[in-house]
């Protein structure tokens, strides 16, 4: 017989959900958190009465396999006990027989709520500064899960933390111990997230968490007077209360001034002669770790007297004049008073005494204070800055000798005087500039040269705060040239004959005289000719001239250490001397820099052409 063909697979009705304790066979797709689900997966098979057979069934949630079994019976259970939210699916099942398979239908079942999650504490009793540890678990749940961590204080107020968790069924927080936290209270609740909705648990159990001080509030107390004046002692004491021998810090501070600390010990004391400077408030401070607790006080000093007032003749004066200085305080209490100047910073005692008279030098120029003393206390004025001025005696200048259209540069210096001082340029009678120098250093000025003026006095004056006339230089006459750039060479055509005679003209335009030419012959080093006069042109008879002379010649004009020269190069023109071919001057100019420091004198740069 063919086991296929005598075989008929079929499911109808195959897939139930049955409460627990029910002997009811209806779906029941919704369950409580805490129940049991049992699943029954039946098979209808056709066959004959004798035909015994192996069925496999196979249960499966969200496409996993969960439980497979094999039963000749034609119905199999499956039970979830306890179900959990994560119970919450798809379910199915699969029958296999006779190597044939078939599938129910898809049955969705939900698991409502979550289980109460348990919260545990890792210690109960605490110290201030130190954490409480927590942690909260939700038993026989999967994860992913959102954690809220609740702290309610004695105060009644509460502090929440919150923690993801996507692979454990449980978290850890921790919360640290404030100040003046006594009996604290904490709480757990659980959330989680699927596709088939969201659900919140109950609150965990309360867990209590008792802390422990270290020490005490601190107490601030002074042992000084009801009344402070200046000059009181005062003794401010701070102490506090140690549960236990902790190694504590203990200070007094005046502002973010520490006056006063010790470690270990209970109590710490700041002593001080009272003067104004300690008005104000003091604070306490205990620590340890981190715990930090503070108490204040305010104490009031009263003035014993007012701060002293220097009082000068002037501060402003001359060498040589008489300078006073006077200290009072006021209401005039009897007081031993001192007068000093600086620098250095800690002061150089003049006398002891209100008052002072000197003959006043420039190196007493400087700040002065003076000092009053009564019953210990010590008080100083407000610094008088004094300046004594030296006269300013001379003044020198220096200069650089100008070209037309160039800037002329004046330096301008006292060497002796008290800054600042006040420096004025003058060309003839007409002011050109003031600079003000603040050290012992010249003044720089500039005047630009737009006119041709063979000579130009300039000036300079000088003065500070001294009482005495401004003091002037001595007056420099700067002269101003023009430089010519153009200067020919000229020289006869046609034929000059062995033992004749040529005439060599030079001439420049105009151009500050004197003017220096000379006359070469190329490759030779001394000149046939020099001469300086006051004119722009110079001539120069060659007599007895020889086939020895022919060659080619060059002139130079120049002013001071500047020239411009002409040289003659070959032909153009043919000059005859005894049968030689005496070549034509055609001039060319060999350009002198622009940058050429011109140091004194007229300058002249001519340039040669060829005529």
């Amino acid at each position: 017989m063919n086991l296929s063909s005598m075989l008929k697979l079929g499911l109808c009705k195959i897939f139930t959900a049955r409460q627990k304790c029910s002997k009811l066979h209806f779906p029941l797709p919704k369950v409580k958190n805490g129940m049991s689900i049992e699943l029954t997966c039946i098979v209808d098979v056709s066959k004959s009465a004798s035909f015994q057979m192996q069925h496999t069934f196979l249960f499966y949630k969200d496409d996993s396999l969960l439980h497979n079994t094999t039963s000749e019976q034609n119905r199999t259970r499956y039970k979830i006990s306890p179900a959990r939210f994560a119970d919450s699916g798809i379910y199915k099942c699969i029958v296999e027989a006779n190597r044939k398979t078939k599938s129910s239908n898809d049955l969705e079942v939900r698991v409502e709520g979550l289980c109460q999650p348990k919260l545990t504490a890792l210690k109960r009793e605490v110290t201030e500064g130190e954490v409480v540890t927590l942690r909260c678990e939700v038993p026989e749940e999967k994860p992913p899960f959102i954690f809220l961590f609740n702290k309610i204080s004695s105060n009644q107020q509460s502090q929440e933390k919150r923690k993801q968790e996507l692979k454990e069924n449980f978290a850890s927080v921790e919360f640290p111990v404030e100040e003046r936290d006594r009996i604290l209270r904490f709480q757990c609740i659980a959330r989680v997230n699927s596709v088939f909705g969201s659900e919140t648990s109950e609150p965990s159990n309360m867990t209590i968490v008792t802390v422990v001080e270290p020490f005490s509030h601190p107490k601030l107390t002074s042992k000084s007077p009801w009344n402070v004046t200046e000059g009181d002692r005062i003794d401010i004491v701070c102490t506090t209360i140690l549960a236990r021998p902790y190694e504590i810090e203990i200070l007094i501070q005046k502002d973010r001034r520490i006056l006063n600390s010790t470690q270990g010990q209970n109590s710490v004391t700041y002593s001080a002669i009272a003067t104004v400077e300690h008005n104000g408030n003091y604070t306490c401070k205990v620590e340890l770790g981190r715990v930090s607790k503070t108490t204040s006080m305010n104490i009031v000093v009263s003035e014993l007297f007012a701060k002293p007032i220097l009082t000068p003749s002037s501060t402003d004066l001359d060498e040589n004049k008489s300078l006073s200085l006077w200290c009072h305080i006021n209401g005039s209490p009897k007081a031993n008073f001192s007068i000093v100047k600086r620098p250095p910073e800690n002061g150089i005692l003049l006398k002891t005494s209100s008052n002072i008279t000197i003959q006043a030098q420039v190196n007493d120029t400087g700040s002065y204070v003076c000092r009053a003393e009564i019953k210990g206390i010590i008080k100083e004025s407000n610094p008088v800055q004094i300046t004594v001025y030296e006269p300013v005696l001379s003044v020198a200048n220096s200069s650089m000798e100008m070209v037309l259209g160039e800037t002329l540069l004046l330096r301008c210096q006292s060497m002796f005087g008290t800054p600042p001082i006040n420096y004025t340029l003058f060309r003839g009678n007409r002011l050109i500039d003031t600079i003000t120098v603040y050290n012992n250093t010249y003044a720089e000025f500039r005047d630009r040269q737009t006119k041709l003026n063979n000579l130009r006095e300039y000036r300079c004056e000088a003065s500070n705060r001294h009482s005495y006339a401004n003091k002037s230089s001595y007056k420099m006459n700067i002269t101003v040239i023009e430089l010519e750039d153009q200067a020919q060479l000229f020289l006869p055509h046609g034929e000059v004959e062995d033992g004749g005679e040529i005439n060599f003209l030079c001439v420049v335009g105009e151009g500050s005289l004197p003017i220096n030419f000379t006359i070469f012959k190329q490759n030779e080093q001394t000149p046939l000719f020099y001469e300086s006069i006051m004119e722009t042109r110079v001539l120069w008879q060659k007599k007895s001239l020889s086939k020895q002379d022919a060659g080619k010649y060059f002139c130079e004009a120049s002013n001071e250490r500047i020239s411009s020269s002409l040289l003659g190069s070959s032909s153009k023109k043919e000059l005859w001397v005894g049968g030689f071919a005496y070549l034509s001057l055609n001039a060319r100019f060999n350009k002198i820099p622009t940058s050429v420091e011109l140091d004194q004198g007229d300058l002249l740069s001519p340039v040669a052409t060829s005529v």
